[in-house]
């Protein structure tokens, strides 16, 4: 392997999208598949140094299955990690041999997307495209560009998807043959992330899900690499038939953890009637009972005659109206750093975000007339007390008529402008209660809590909302208080 300075490798790997798999995670994925051809072909996509191909072949030469050969095909075009790619594989024909199992291998030095999307466009001299048995794979998880040259030849075959990772699974969709398996990790944002719609349609359609694993720490599985999303192993058969039921489980991602398992039917994972087809992973038996109790409600914002918005305000957009402190001819500027026991107080000494925004022709055109608002956090991760936190404007606490929320919350209004005191309340108990977060958790993985994940959710019907609101004297109750006092009209909502 050509020597490299640590910085320069992590600067490599952030620039492929590269996160290695790290053993005991490789062996698990390895244990997921269910029985195989005796002869296997594999496919190992973003193959890295090969951990997932050896993962695979350790667990086939101790089982008496009938396996007599694995043909393994791998892609990897990083030169720093191809030599020890090749010895990973030379390692695994000696075990094989050994065992009794032939074991042949291609290592491609090149780029996945671009080959497998050409040579299913009937490219590369029109050749067949292969039909693999099994695909093991922890792909690149790296943003791309709508105009980029893996977009492209990802659309070319009828893919469209913003990120490399679900752009491999897509293809590696198309290439298993009828029956042949599929167990990969992957960041768990497709699962609600609003731009992989498309994605999860293709995914739900053309593969049947058997099951879900998700890890209790967001950076368990990877925890030597800077990884922010949290990450979900899945397993999934090529085929249009849903089971009626899959397997859900969850580990903390150390070796010989325990790992616990649950068995959900298919439609309590993806509800039957949801156009957007989220992938809902409840991983504690708190999460369900919190679906059950969603389960009873069935209005919308929109039915509430409510709309939620992203923060209008992007600080470097307007970069020169931004104001430390407050001034004449500014208006508040909101930001998360600004809730407090509820409610926003303002201004925050010694910020370390501008309090204000200067209210000009350039800047007037995003900022709202002063009323009730209720705001959520835009960002928050799963190792957080709450995903959802919720928190009310009280324009009698802060005195403008005019305000910029800045784009790092979202905030709740009616048709642009304040909401109904009591309503606006009702929806701050709702939101900050427990079983609102733990359903929440159930579908969504990333750190970003997005507006179209709260137009999603259902709520109370408006007089429920407007109950709560007049019973909670004040925004600074004790979580069992407001659990109490959301349960209790839930119940009676019922």
């Amino acid at each position: 392997m050509p020597n490299a300075t640590l910085p320069d490798a992590r600067k490599r790997q952030g620039e492929l999208g590269q996160f290695f798999t790290p053993a005991p995670v490789a062996d698990f994925m390895a244990s997921m598949f269910g029985p195989l051809p005796d002869a296997v072909r594999l496919l190992d996509a973003g193959a890295g140094a090969g951990a997932l191909t050896a993962a695979f072949v350790s667990r086939l030469c101790q089982k008496e299955d009938g396996v007599r050969a694995i043909e393994a095909t791998l892609f990897e075009r990083d030169p720093f990690i191809q030599d020890t790619l090749l010895k990973t594989m030379q390692d695994c024909r000696h075990v094989c041999a050994e065992a009794g199992i032939r074991f042949t291998f291609t290592i491609h030095a090149t780029d996945f997307i671009h080959d497998m999307s050409a040579l299913l466009t009937g490219g590369l001299f029109a050749a067949t495209p292969p039909a693999f048995d099994a695909a093991i794979t922890n792909p690149p998880y790296k943003k791309i560009g709508i105009d980029s040259v893996e977009r492209r030849a990802l659309r070319s075959v009828g893919v469209e998807t913003s990120n490399l990772y679900t752009g491999f699974i897509a293809l590696i969709q198309k290439l298993l043959a009828p029956g042949g398996q599929l167990v990969g990790i992957t960041p768990r944002s497709f699962c609600n992330g609003p731009y992989f719609r498309p994605f999860r349609e293709d995914f739900l359609s053309n593969l049947e899900l058997r099951r879900l694993h998700v890890f209790e720490s967001r950076n368990a599985a990877f925890r030597n690499d800077s990884v922010l999303q949290e990450n979900i192993i899945f397993h999934a058969v090529k085929g249009r038939n849903q089971p009626r039921e899959l397997v859900i489980s969850s580990s903390s991602g150390e070796h010989g953890d325990i790992v616990t398992e649950s068995v959900l039917a298919f439609d309590e994972v993806v509800h039957p009637h949801d156009t957007e087809k989220f992938i809902h992973i409840p991983s504690a038996p708190s999460h369900t009972t919190a679906k059950e109790i969603m389960a009873g409600l069935c209005s919308s914002l929109a039915s509430l005659g409510v709309t939620v918005s992203t923060g209008r305000v992007v600080d470097f957009r307007l970069k020169n109206s931004l104001r430390q402190e407050p001034q004449r001819g500014a208006v508040p500027l909101v930001h998360p750093c600004h809730f407090d026991a509820g409610t926003v107080h303002w201004p925050k000494p010694q910020s370390r975000k501008p309090n204000a925004i200067l209210d000009n022709d350039e800047t007037h055109p995003w900022l709202v007339p002063t009323g009730v608002y209720l705001l959520t956090k835009r960002f928050t991760s799963k190792e957080e007390r709450r995903r959802l936190v919720a928190c009310l404007f009280d324009p009698d606490n802060v005195k403008a008529k005019w305000l910029g929320f800045e784009n790092h919350l979202n905030y709740f209004h009616a048709n642009g402008r304040g909401l109904d005191r009591n309503l606006a309340v009702g929806l701050f108990a709702f939101l900050n209660s427990t079983v609102v977060d733990q359903y929440f958790r159930r579908f969504s993985g990333h750190t970003q809590v997005n507006a179209s994940d709260l137009r999603k959710l259902v709520y109370p019907n408006r007089a429920t909302l407007y109950a709560m609101g007049i019973e909670m004297k004040s925004l600074d109750l004790p979580q069992e208080e407001i659990d109490e006092l959301v349960t209790n009209h839930l119940h009676a909502q019922k």
